[in-house]
C-alpha cells in the first residue's frame, strides 16, 4: 500500500539534558511535525510513504528533506519556497515540571502559500492513503482549504483516509476547531482522536460531558457509538494515558470497529521523550490495518508503537515491527 500525507514539517528546538530554555547555552536540532512524523514511522515499518509539504528553498529546508529521506520517505511532491521553516522549542519536563513548547511557526512556508494552482488530484492519484490531522487547519486559511480539498479528491479517488483530531489549545479555540473539524469527518474513513468533536444524542444530550480522563470501555464505546452513527466512519480509535509522573505514564487504547469496542492491555513506562508518542500510535494503528492484524492485535500494536516511541530521542518511532511486537508480547531481554 502507498501511504501519503499532508503537513507542516517542523524545525525542533532544545536544551540537552532536560535543561530550561531559559538557561540554556545550546539547543538539540530534530525535526518533526505530526504527520511527518506517521510517514517516518511507517517508513520504517516498511510502509511506502511520502510527505507533501512546502519548505524554504534553503539550508533549512533541504536539511529537513535530508531528514525525511535518510527515513526513507519519498519528497518529490514537496514545494521549495518562501522564507522560513516553522519552528518549535522544546523544554522536556522531568519528575514533577512538565514539558512545555513554545512555537515560532507563524508565517512559515507551509502556512504563507497559496496552494490554489496546486494539482492535488495529480499528487494523489497514485496512493492508496491519505492522512492528516487537526493541527494543519489552523495554521492559515489557505492550509484550512487545502486539507478540505484533499479530503475531497481522496474520497473520489477511492483512497482510505485517515484523520487525527490533534487538537492544540496555542493554534485555535476549541470552539473554532470543533466548528471546522466536523465539516471534514464525512470524508474521513480512519478517525484517531475524538477531541474536539462535541456529540450530541438523538435526545440534544452531548454524551461527552462528564467524560472521563481514563474512560471505562462502556464509556468509549457509548461515544464510538454516536460517532459512527453521526459518520460512519470505518474504524476510530483512541489512546488514554494515565500519569503518574511526568516521567511515569501507563498507555491503553481503544479501537472501535464494527459496532465493537476493543481495549488494549495497559502498558506502563519511563519516558525519555514524550514529543510524537499521539504520532506513534497514529503510524501503529494505520500499519496494523493496512496488514490487516485482528482487532485485539491492531489496539495493542498501535498502544506499544506509542509506548515504543517514548523510549527514542525525537519526534519519531524509528522502531521496527519485530522490536513493537517483542514489547506487545513483554519480551524486555537483551537482543543477542
Amino acid at each position: 500500500m502507498r501511504f501519503i500525507t499532508i503537513g507542516e514539517l517542523l524545525l525542533r528546538l532544545s536544551p540537552p539534558n532536560y535543561e530550561n530554555i531559559r538557561t540554556t547555552n545550546s539547543f538539540i536540532v530534530n525535526y518533526g511535525g505530526a504527520e511527518a512524523n506517521v510517514a517516518v514511522s511507517l517508513a520504517n515499518l516498511g510502509i511506502d510513504s511520502t510527505v507533501f509539504t512546502v519548505l524554504p528553498n534553503n539550508d533549512l529546508g533541504k536539511s529537513a528533506v535530508r531528514y525525511l529521506k535518510s527515513n526513507d520517505v519519498h519528497t518529490s511532491p514537496i514545494i521549495m519556497d518562501g522564507d522560513r521553516i516553522g519552528t518549535y522549542y522544546l523544554e522536556e519536563g522531568i519528575s514533577v515540571r512538565a514539558s512545555q513548547v513554545i512555537y515560532d511557526r507563524k508565517y512559515s512556508a507551509f502556512a504563507e502559500y497559496d496552494y490554489t494552482d496546486v494539482n492535488l488530484e495529480e499528487i494523489l492519484k497514485n496512493y492508496d492513503w491519505l492522512h492528516l490531522s487537526g493541527i494543519t487547519p489552523p495554521l492559515s486559511p489557505s492550509c484550512r482549504v487545502l486539507l478540505e480539498k484533499a479530503l475531497v479528491i481522496a474520497k473520489r479517488l477511492g483512497m482510505v483516509t485517515s484523520f487525527d483530531c490533534n487538537y492544540r489549545g496555542k493554534l485555535w479555540r476549541w470552539e473554532e476547531a470543533r466548528d471546522v473539524l466536523s465539516t471534514y469527518m464525512p470524508y474521513v474513513d480512519i478517525l484517531i482522536g475524538i477531541e474536539p468533536l462535541h456529540l450530541y444524542n438523538q435526545d440534544g444530550i452531548d454524551i461527552k460531558e462528564g467524560l472521563s480522563m481514563t474512560p471505562s470501555r462502556d464509556e468509549m464505546h457509548n461515544v464510538f457509538t454516536e460517532l459512527d452513527r453521526q459518520f460512519h466512519f470505518k474504524c476510530i480509535a483512541r489512546h488514554v494515558r494515565h500519569v503518574h509522573s511526568v516521567s511515569n505514564n501507563s498507555l491503553m487504547g481503544y479501537l472501535y470497529m464494527n459496532g465493537i469496542t476493543y481495549e488494549s492491555q495497559l502498558m506502563n513506562f519511563n519516558i525519555l521523550d514524550r514529543v510524537g508518542g499521539g504520532d506513534a500510535f497514529s503510524s501503529g494503528l494505520i500499519f496494523a490495518l493496512m496488514e490487516k492484524m485482528s482487532p485485539d492485535d491492531t489496539i495493542n500494536f498501535a498502544v506499544a508503537s506509542s509506548v515504543m516511541k517514548h523510549s527514542i530521542r525525537g519526534d519519531t518511532n524509528i522502531a521496527d515491527k519485530d522490536a513493537i511486537l517483542k514489547l506487545m508480547d513483554g519480551s524486555l531481554d537483551i537482543q543477542r
